[in-house]
């Protein structure tokens, strides 16, 4: 009997060996296409967004009010201070159209520009407004769309003065909230333990069930006409590109990893990039079915929040502690 449970015990250990064995050497990407770009700031930053009447000139928001400027396409930024009295501030977000800007955050507070961010002016809120900005985008002159964290949505048409409900009630505390480019939004309950969507013209938003036992993290829609999603553990998910209410089997890059992934975006419809905790950088060069892993990040002593491409040549990954990566270049694997 003893023998018995000797060997079984031998036979759990090979199989957790031979597990972690297959798990644990993710192929590592050639060639590093991800530069560290110095930012001066020791804040954590949240969103990047460039001017449409000078690519090269972009800003960068984060905590501690942080506001960053570059004037040369990225290769360097200097901080920008702001007079916003003694109150604490966190910028959430920051979007562009033309030469006209909007940036939300906490508490509650919207800064708009009409010249490149030469100057920011602060928009007073209104105090009954449901939840606290959350996300903004710029759409034309003096239109804007702005969401809340608790998913109120509203849109401006006269630079902000007034705001137009676009949903009745709200949807409750958000996790993560996305946009697509035609209007519609997906967002993860504070909890995790469902999402809901919304698209124009609708009065509510619409539930879904999670479809895993693993609480959500973030959903988001991708270029290849599928929704994608963030699980606790490392785990994605993709909807079939004809039926997004169709959720695929799980996909686990790289089961070895004990951090969570925090971030996923399209450099193209087939390349994808996924970032996490401790500089966890990975890339996928076929819609998500097989995974690299940019080894070349990992000594970047950063978690990795936000990957965001304005076009195939054009990407940046932001973090905490003023972390700023800046791609360079299409890797060999992607040519």
């Amino acid at each position: 009997m003893h023998i018995v449970k000797f060997l079984q015990k031998i036979v759990i250990v090979l199989t957790v060996a031979l597990i972690c064995a297959s798990c644990r050497y993710l192929p590592q990407l050639s060639y590093n296409p991800w530069e560290v770009v110095p930012t001066e700031t020791q804040a954590n930053l949240a969103d990047i967004a460039f001017t449409g009447t000078n690519p090269k000139h972009g800003w960068i928001v984060g905590s501690d009010a942080t506001l960053l400027e570059t004037t040369d396409g990225g290769d360097h930024w200097q901080v920008k201070q702001l007079d916003l009295g003694e109150e604490k501030v966190r910028f959430n977000a920051i979007s562009f159209k033309g030469s006209e800007g909007w940036i939300v955050g906490l508490p509650s507070i919207l800064l708009h520009t009409t010249n490149e961010g030469n100057k920011w002016e602060r928009i007073s809120l209104n105090a009954k407004l449901p939840g606290a900005p959350y996300s903004i985008v710029a759409l034309s002159p003096n239109t804007a769309e702005m969401t809340t964290d608790v998913g109120a949505i509203y849109q401006t048409e006269d630079g902000g003065k007034t705001w137009k409900a676009l949903v009745e009630d709200a949807v409750g505390f958000v996790r993560s909230l996305s946009r697509s480019a035609d209007g519609r939004y997906i967002s993860v309950s504070a909890k995790g333990n469902f999402y809901s969507t919304w698209e124009p013209g609708s009065k509510a938003w619409e539930p879904h069930n999670r479809y895993s036992s693993k609480r959500l993290e973030k959903i988001g829609f991708g270029q290849d006409g599928r929704l994608w999603m963030i699980a606790r553990g490392g785990e994605l998910r993709f909807t079939d590109p004809e039926d997004i209410q169709a959720w695929g089997d799980p996909v686990n890059p790289e089961y070895s990893t004990s951090w969570g992934f925090l971030d996923l975006a399209y450099r193209t419809p087939e390349e994808i990039w996924v970032s996490g905790g401790s500089g966890n950088l990975l890339c996928s060069f076929d819609g998500g079915q097989t995974w690299q892993k940019d080894r070349g990040i990992e000594n970047v002593p950063s978690n990795l929040y936000k990957i965001k491409f304005f076009d195939p040549e054009q990407g940046f990954v932001l973090g905490q502690r003023g972390t700023l990566l800046r791609y360079q270049g299409s890797t060999p694997e992607a040519a």
